[in-house]
């Protein structure tokens, strides 16, 4: 079933999903959502299963034709979106019907809005996932952005079209001043204690050079003990690395599986849905936890997760 025909493709308009997992021993990137969190409650919301295929819409959006009766759903970043030139709200099913136009104005907030469709957006898995890895055009829609006139298919709906909307009180403020808890590692020992305070009390600005592989940041340089190489090892989703400028980099969706330059820290999981809300432009800061507050902070995010789809399925009833 034809789901939109692209009339402008904004930005960065890509297919994602939970991402590519099981391949990183080969090389290949998970990918998927920057912001899972905002993925999930999307695809909640119009009855899909939460991990299936929808838009990534970053900073500027797209113009859609819708091409079929359905419903559709936005979560994330608010990028103004509109049915026909009149509101269309976010963190609810709305039904389109043929004929519609779905569009985008400027940024109000966040960074990254994601778009669901009721059946998914249909693309090939390619490795399991629809997720698009845009550096090796690998998946999504042909393993590129979308562009004017590609045009887009929807699974069919697997239940009747639920009329789902999010509480206020569960939805995220996005801020431009952020605090990412971090654990120490796995190469903290290759810093002096001086670069170690730099990075645990100094405010970062995000770089113009921030993408869904990291964010460069801009702020006082961190001090190596003795260079920023190291033999090739594993990179967890928001490692930071230091390369030999002493600039951090977190690194993120489609980062590299493995790397060279030594990471001073890792970013809690639970603070990356934020940080994928982030622009050039905004401010982050370091606040060191430990491994066993790291397990308490995921167990919390997961626990907040649950609490959502509980939110979410609670009530249906047909659009």
């Amino acid at each position: 079933m034809e789901a939109f025909e692209v009339i402008q493709p904004g930005f960065l308009t890509s297919v994602q999903d939970k991402g590519r997992h099981g391949y990183q021993q080969y090389g290949v990137p998970i990918s998927g959502a920057m912001d899972s969190c905002s993925l999930m409650v999307a695809n909640l919301l119009v009855g899909n299963e939460e991990g299936d295929a929808c838009l990534e819409i970053t900073v500027l959006g797209p113009r859609l034709r819708v091409l079929g009766d359905t419903a559709v759903a936005i979560s994330g970043a608010d990028l103004r979106p509109a049915l026909n030139n009149g509101p269309l709200p976010m963190w609810e099913a709305v039904r389109v019907c043929s004929g519609d136009t779905i569009s985008f104005g400027h940024p109000k907030n966040g960074c990254r809005s994601y778009l669901a469709v009721a059946g998914g957006i249909d693309v090939p898995q390619v490795m399991g996932s629809r997720s698009t890895y845009l550096q090796s055009r690998l998946g999504g829609f042909e393993g590129r952005p979308l562009g004017s006139g590609d045009r887009l298919r929807r699974g069919k709906a697997r239940v009747e079209i639920p009329s789902r909307k999010l509480p206020r009180e569960y939805i995220p403020e996005y801020q431009a001043e952020n605090e990412l808890r971090a654990i120490l590692g796995p190469q903290d020992d290759h810093f002096t204690e001086t670069g170690i305070r730099t990075f645990l009390g100094s405010e970062y600005t995000i770089s113009l050079q921030a993408d869904r592989m990291g964010y460069r940041l801009e702020g006082p340089p961190i001090e190596h003990k003795a260079g920023a190489d190291i033999v090739s090892d594993g990179i967890p989703p928001g490692a930071v690395q230091v390369p030999g400028d002493g600039l951090p980099i977190i690194l993120l969706a489609d980062r590299q599986t493995t790397g060279g330059y030594v990471k001073i820290a890792t970013v809690s999981t639970a603070d990356l849905p934020k940080l994928a809300q982030a622009q050039p432009g905004d401010r982050v800061r370091f606040l060191q936890v430990t491994e066993e507050e790291a397990y308490r902070l995921l167990r919390e995010y997961e626990k907040s997760i649950d609490a959502l789809r509980q939110c979410i399925q609670h009530n249906d009833k047909g659009l």
